[in-house]
Formats: C-alpha cells, sequence, structure tokens
C-alpha cells in the first residue's frame, strides 16, 4: 500500500477515548496521522498495551513505518482539597498555602510541596488553575506561604499550581513516570516525551535510563527551559513547543515569539521541533475550526516546524477524524502556497561555523544541487537516521526518501519534515547504492525513468560512518 503524503510536515495525534478502536485508528492513519500520541497522564498499562497492539499491527498491514511517542505525565503540582467544596477568592484577601494535610477553606488551603516552598521568596508569583488565579506571596517559610490575591476567582479541590521564573528543585522524572518509562520501553515506544523539562540536566537523567531504546522528545514549557533553549535542543533528540504550561506561566503575547525561537534554534541544531497545544480547539466540539487556529497551524508550517500535534481534539473531542483531515489540509495549502518556498529560504538557518560537520557540508552541497538541477527526489542511506535527519535540516525544495535496514529508525523519523521511510536491506557498494536507489524512487512515486535524483550516504556502508558521499544519477 502506497501511502505517500501529499504534504512534507507531519501530525501527531494523541490517543484516547474517542479513538481507541481500530478502526478509528487506521481511518486517523489513512487520513493523515504520521505519529500517534499515548498520553501516560490517562489510562493505564492495559490501556496502552492495546493501543500500541493495534498501531502496530495496522503498520503491517499497511506496510508503512508509525511512529509512537509515549508521553511522560512529568510532576503535577496540585492544591489539596476543600471541607465544603469550591471556594471563592475575592482580589486583595490574605490567604495561606501551607503543607498541613489538613481539607482547606477560603482562609487557607495545602500545597503537599514542600519544593515549591523552599524556592519562594517575598514578591514571587503562584499561579493556580491554569493562571485563573494569581497570588503574590507576602510573607513565606519553608511549610507556608502568606499570600495576597491579586486575581481572585473560584477555586476547587485539586487544581494546578504553576510558579513562573523559579527553577523548581524537582527531577522530570516522578515514580510514576519511571514506571511509565518501563512500560513504553517494554512495549516498544519509539519516543518518549520528557515533561517538565527545565535545564539539560533533566533529559540527561532520562537518557542515562534510556539509554539507544528509544529518542527523546523534550517538552519546553518552562519559562527556565526558555533560558537554557540552546542547551536543552543539543541534548534533545527532539523538541516539542508545549504552548498549555508556557501560556500559563508567560503572559499570551509573549508565546508567539518564543515558538518562532524554539523552532529556529531546533532548526539551526537539525532537531525536529513539534508545535501543540490548542491547534485546533474548538474542534473538540465542533466539526470546522475557527480561521485563528487554521492561521495558527499555518504560521508553524510557514515557520518550518517539523510536526503539528492534536491532543484532545483526537483523545477525547466528538470530531477526530475531521481534526486530523483538516489539519492535513491546512497544511497541504500552505505548502502548495508560492511564497512558502520562499518564506522558508529566507528563514533558512545554517549550521553553526563551529559546530558544521561533512554531514553538514554534504547535505549544503545536496540542497545547492537539487535547486539547480531540479532533481526529483533525495534518496538518503541511514542506519541511525542522522544522514536523513542532515538532509531534512536543509528544507529542500524536493522530497527526501530515506532507505533503512533498520525499523525502529524508520519509525523515529515519521515525525521528521519531508521524509518518507522504506525499509531495505543493505547495500555493499556505490554501484549496489545507485540501482537499489533509482529502483525504490521509481517505486514509491518518487521519480518517473530519466529524472535526475540525488544520492547521499555514508561509506563504507554498514558502518556508523558520517554522511560523506553524495551521487548524482537518473532514475
Amino acid at each position: 500500500m502506497n501511502l505517500r503524503r501529499a504534504r512534507n510536515a507531519k501530525i501527531v495525534a494523541t490517543v484516547g477515548p474517542a479513538s481507541s478502536d481500530r478502526e478509528t485508528l487506521r481511518r486517523l492513519f489513512l487520513a493523515g496521522v504520521d505519529v500517534f500520541r499515548l498520553n501516560f497522564s490517562h489510562g493505564n498499562a492495559e490501556d496502552h498495551r492495546a493501543r500500541f497492539a493495534i498501531l502496530r499491527d495496522l503498520e503491517r498491514e499497511t506496510g508503512r513505518p508509525i511512529g509512537i511517542l509515549a508521553d511522560l505525565q512529568g510532576p503535577k503540582l496540585r492544591i489539596g482539597g476543600f471541607t465544603d467544596g469550591p471556594v471563592n477568592l475575592t482580589d486583595g484577601q490574605s490567604f495561606r498555602l501551607d503543607l498541613d494535610p489538613a481539607p482547606g477553606n477560603e482562609q487557607r488551603a495545602g500545597m503537599p510541596h514542600p519544593e515549591i516552598f523552599a524556592v519562594l521568596t517575598e514578591g514571587s508569583e503562584l499561579l493556580l488553575d491554569d493562571g485563573r488565579l494569581r497570588l503574590v506571596v507576602e510573607r513565606c517559610g519553608l511549610t507556608f506561604a502568606d499570600t495576597r490575591v491579586a486575581v481572585g476567582g473560584r477555586l476547587s479541590a485539586n487544581k494546578g499550581v504553576n510558579v513562573p521564573d523559579v527553577v523548581l528543585p524537582l527531577t522530570a522524572l516522578t515514580g510514576k513516570d519511571r514506571r511509565d518509562l518501563d512500560i513504553a520501553l517494554e512495549l516498544g515506544a519509539d519516543w518518549v516525551a520528557l515533561s517538565f523539562v527545565q535545564r539539560p540536566e533533566d533529559v540527561s537523567e532520562a537518557r542515562a535510563i534510556i539509554g539507544n531504546r528509544a529518542a527523546i522528545m523534550s517538552k519546553l514549557e518552562k519559562p527556565a527551559a526558555v533560558a537554557r533553549l540552546e542547551d536543552i535542543v543539543a541534548v534533545s533528540d527532539a523538541v516539542m513547543v508545549a504552548r498549555g504550561d508556557l501560556g500559563v506561566e508567560l503572559p499570551a503575547e509573549r508565546v508567539p515569539a518564543i515558538q518562532k525561537r524554539i523552532i529556529r534554534a531546533c532548526r539551526q541544531q537539525g532537531k525536529p521541533v513539534v508545535v501543540a497545544t490548542q491547534m485546533l480547539e474548538s474542534m473538540i466540539e465542533s466539526p470546522v475550526p475557527t480561521r485563528a487556529e487554521a492561521s495558527d497551524v499555518a504560521t508553524a508550517i510557514y515557520d518550518g516546524a517539523d510536526a503539528v500535534m492534536l491532543s484532545a481534539e483526537s483523545a477525547s473531542g466528538k470530531y477526530p477524524l475531521q481534526a486530523v483531515s483538516m489539519m492535513s489540509r491546512i497544511i497541504e495549502q500552505v505548502e502548495a502556497d508560492p511564497t512558502y518556498r520562499q518564506v522558508i529560504n529566507a528563514s533558512y538557518t545554517p549550521a553553526s561555523p563551529g559546530q558544521a560537520g561533512i554531514a553538514d557540508a554534504v547535505c549544503g552541497a545536496v540542497r545547492c544541487a537539487v535547486s539547480l538541477l531540479h532533481a526529483a527526489a533525495i534518496i538518503c542511506y541511514t542506519r541511525s537516521g542522522q544522514t536523513s535527519l542532515h538532509a531534512a535540516r536543509e528544507r529542500p525544495e524536493c522530497p527526501v526518501l530515506s532507505l533503512t535496514p533498520i525499523e525502529s529508525t524508520a519509525r523515529r523519523l515519521a515525525v521528521v519534515w519531508g521524509i518518507h521511510s522504506v525499509r531495505i536491506d543493505g547495500v555493499a557498494n556505490v554501484s549496489e547504492m545507485t540501482e537499489v536507489a533509482c529502483e525504490v524512487a521509481r517505486r514509491e512515486g518518487f521519480a518517473q525513468s530519466g529524472q535526475i535524483i540525488v544520492v547521499i550516504a555514508g561509506v563504507p556502508f554498514g558502518s556508523a560512518t558520517t554522511t560523506n558521499l553524495m551521487r548524482i544519477a537518473t532514475a
């Protein structure tokens, strides 16, 4: 089954109650989903096992690699309960937060997180319930914080707490995350999304556990992470612009510029970047998005993001299939726009001179060759996926056909801009490389007989050699 997408940017969709049965997952994949996200904040191990089995069965049925992303919950900071249900906090009133587990009232509430009290100072802000309520600390200690309500409202039990502009002394992996990670790795997840990343050390901690069994996607949802952006991108395999908590802890007007900054940093370092949260939010209840949401998706594509993501739209919404189809059509329309290529070229970000290597030089030459020769396709031979990542980083004018003997590599590349992966047996020499590249390019519909293709690889074949060979051939 030839399932070549008519677009370069990819779609990540979250699996949930509205999209867990085999037929719905199959229809979502055929409609355009490239990577399925299993959200470990919800569901149990058996739910994830069942969904994983269905997706791998669909992969065998369609003959196309399907990426699976296991998204870990991360630390969840919440207040405690209340004696008589929700309370109303008014602007200017005093309100205490403390470690006392007793149910709260309109004067106080429990907050069972000593690590928060450890870093609070006079003047610190606390955001409750996704930023709907705002408290300012007037006096604090290791077990309490006396605050003044700056923005009041209705507050119910177990609402989330955000502490902006503070690096909290928390590991990105909780006990629950470690248990969930064991399950995800046992199942064979291709990507692990790491929540609550604040510093590169958080990624290194996860890497020590995961090793090479899965790739790590760091979710940037804290201002502290943005402050260490380049360092975090460097140690991650990919990055997600997680605009949910990011939009809570930062003023809304700052988020678009930060999104663009993250995308530029990822493109410069050649790391895939996914834009997520509220992309087609109204399609949870409506069969069509707002014009602003369509523009939001389009903006991410114009900026050169590798993928855009659906959350509740596909997990629990009423119209998961329509949401995927709409997102796919928006991407196709943007990429068909004559100005799209101009925008992508204008935003081209070459590797930093001190960081560029042989692979960057080869793929930079490939980009020029494709443009001058109007090549039909770039054919990448890769084992680890690095050759294809270097090629995609250039955002070339033609599609990238990635040939690999490693199934897990093909699955991981499902999130990467422009990559169409095909699993093949290894090749022994340059002559066989060219012959197989031409045959697969014709078979997969990337080139017709007589068209020019550009082939890149690392030689000697079968070794962990950097990309060091470019060959121009006729299909």
